[in-house]
């Protein structure tokens, strides 16, 4: 008998303050399918009692959707940290629906709305910016940095790096020493996929 996983209402995790506003693109948003991503939002909460937000997207229209909903209409925007990306791309762009939207395009379309926020890149994509283009995204958006990983080392998922990561921040809210204690705790995992931060 397949027991129907029991979902956690929303509202006992009002009280924290901190939450994970998590983007995923799918190819197809009417497909009802549980996804890695999914899972393991579901395990921090439970591990870690860090509540989040999962939406996907198949379209740059969605993605600016989804984002343009969370800032305007979600009264706890202020208690989103960080945003955390699973989507396909490159060094410097990201792979919707087959179209490749560069960050700067990213950056335009979301222009001061991400003040003080976190935008995390799953290792679905290579994050490789050189400096002008991560200071212009910063600057243009708001953010306080922009994290992931320069490997995506096949069949090694950064979820779990991930996770400590989100979880790191829950107990500090400096991200440099964030980014610290994650080298000093899973050193070899941060250098195997070649964890980075821009800010």
């Amino acid at each position: 008998m397949i027991k129907k996983r029991q979902q956690l209402p929303q509202e006992q995790f009002i009280d924290t303050d901190h939450f994970i506003y998590c983007l995923e693109a799918v190819l197809d948003i009417e497909t009802d399918k549980v996804t890695e991503a999914q899972k393991n939002l579901e395990q921090l909460t439970m591990q870690y009692g860090i509540a989040s937000i999962y939406k996907t997207c198949d379209t740059i229209e969605g993605l600016e959707a989804s984002l343009n909903a969370l800032v305007s209409d979600d009264h706890h925007f202020n208690d989103y940290e960080i945003i955390y990306l699973v989507i396909a791309g490159e060094a410097n762009s990201i792979c919707l629906n087959d179209y490749y939207y560069s960050l700067q395009e990213i950056a335009e379309i979301f222009e001061g709305r991400l003040e003080g926020k976190i935008v995390h890149f799953s290792n679905a994509k290579v994050l490789d910016l050189d400096e002008e283009e991560a200071q212009y995204f910063l600057d243009i958006t708001g953010a306080k940095g922009v994290s992931g990983y320069g490997n995506d080392c096949n069949g090694i998922t950064s979820s779990n790096l991930d996770k400590a990561f989100f979880n790191l921040f829950k107990e500090d809210h400096n991200i440099l020493d964030v980014v610290e204690e994650l080298h000093q705790r899973h050193y070899n995992v941060c250098k195997l996929l070649d964890f980075r931060l821009y800010y």
